[in-house]
């Protein structure tokens, strides 16, 4: 009876190790859905607070709850702390084929207060991961962008807080 517990605990624990990545995989598959969905959610607040407020920009995530444009802060699925990188209003550039090529800056949350009249665009995820899915042809969270006014066919020019050019 004894010989047949081993064996049964060894099957269920060799089993086990064969479904912990699979499990990890779907797990990580919902998280992506996840940010996708809230991330939208954000871009659709700051939609919302134009439609109230043409010409303005919401200068904090709390002021698109206050104003109720959005249900509630949605932390950042991908991470362990949940703050999410702020995406902001930049200057358009201009190419020399007169293309309009959007500008953005990527500021971490806690940097929102150092900066002068921040204009929130939206936002994008603090994780440096690659992901499973590829969303808008990036395969990096921090990559996967939302914002309001934003072409998917293109990604803009990124500039991060803190430094001068994006990699």
């Amino acid at each position: 009876m004894l010989i047949i517990l081993l064996i049964a605990i060894s099957v269920m624990s060799i089993g086990l190790i064969i479904a912990t990545p699979v499990w990890m995989t779907q797990i990580q598959r919902e998280k992506e859905e996840e940010l996708i969905f809230r991330g939208n959610q954000y871009v659709e607040a700051v939609r919302i607070y134009q439609m109230k407020y043409p010409g303005k920009y919401p200068k904090s995530l709390e002021e698109l709850l206050k104003e109720k444009c959005l249900r509630k802060l949605y932390p950042d699925p991908m991470t362990k702390h949940g703050k999410w990188d702020i995406i902001l209003h930049q200057e358009t550039l201009t190419e020399k084929k007169e293309q309009s090529v959007q500008k953005v800056m990527i500021a971490p949350q806690e940097a929102l207060s150092s900066l002068e009249n921040p204009h929130i665009l939206g936002v994008v995820s603090s994780s440096r991961r690659k992901s499973i899915k590829i969303y808008q042809k990036q395969e990096f969270y921090n990559l996967w962008l939302f914002f309001y006014g934003k072409d998917p066919q293109k990604l803009p020019e990124i500039v991060y807080y803190g430094k001068e050019r994006a990699k």
